[in-house]
């Protein structure tokens, strides 16, 4: 079945976010299908991150509905947003770097013997849970007790995803996923995101301001300026400098040229 015949898994309506008389959404639509990569672009101050914040149940929606799987809900906290299905991994991944890949991959939802605030941790099998997880979106652990600092930046992200794809979510928010990484670690993550992908029944909202990386990875497109949606398409409807022109607000490259002359 092609992404397109499929029914989004998340959806917005006219969605609206005000902070008193500031308008940081205005009436932003869009659709996210399962087994796509939707790339939202623009530049800073543009929306993105009001968005995901609205979509991640960080902030209230002023006005305007989310749907997840055709159903609307409010979200008043993260909390509700985890429970529907939306997982988010911010850029600074939420990792402790002195506890080990376990203790991250589970952090406060261990599994135990027993249902007591002292109850001993199944750590063999939250070892291997851990282990097998990352290994099918292509990280191989070979000591589920290395502390996660001593990780590749790349292997820090995989372990964010497994962790949000584990525990239920159906729409993976990547937030800036190959910032701050060297160009090796900036393709181990976008490997990752493929093998996301192709797990199938996963909607991944992908933010980036690397041309290159949307280009490579994203199958559909959402541009957005100043709260407002200023264009979308699949990545055949988009061509030559129109992602360029999108991301810097809509402006011609042209334009942008004259205005740094003057």
């Amino acid at each position: 079945m092609a992404i397109s015949d499929a029914a989004p898994l998340v959806e917005t309506r006219n969605l609206v976010k005000k902070f008193g008389a500031f308008t940081a959404l205005n009436g932003v639509s869009l659709k996210v299908y399962p087994g796509e990569v939707h790339a939202l672009l623009g530049d800073n101050g543009a929306g993105k991150s009001t968005l995901i914040k609205v979509l991640s149940g960080v902030f209230p929606a002023t006005d305007g509905e989310i749907l997840v799987e055709g159903k609307a809900v409010k979200f008043a906290s993260p909390r509700n947003a985890t429970e529907a299905g939306i997982g988010t991994v911010y850029q600074d991944l939420a990792l402790n770097p002195l506890s080990s890949v376990t203790r991250n991959f589970f952090l406060g939802r261990e599994l135990t013997h027993f249902s007591s605030p002292f109850a001993l941790m199944k750590m063999k099998e939250m070892h291997r849970i851990a282990a097998e997880e990352m290994a099918k979106i292509g990280i191989t652990i070979t000591d589920p007790e290395q502390a996660v600092g001593t990780m590749s930046g790349g292997q820090r992200q995989t372990l964010a995803i497994a962790r949000a794809i584990y525990f239920g979510a159906k729409v993976l928010i990547l937030d800036e996923p190959t910032s701050a990484l060297g160009q090796k670690q900036q393709m181990e993550v976008l490997k990752t995101i493929r093998r996301v992908q192709q797990l199938g029944d996963i909607a991944i909202i992908l933010i980036t301001h690397n041309e290159i990386h949307a280009r490579l990875i994203a199958d559909r497109f959402t541009f957005l300026s100043l709260g407002e949606v200023i264009g979308s398409g699949t990545s055949k409807d988009l061509e030559g400098d129109d992602i360029k022109r999108l991301m810097a607000g809509g402006a011609e490259i042209g334009d942008l040229a004259k205005e740094l002359a003057v």
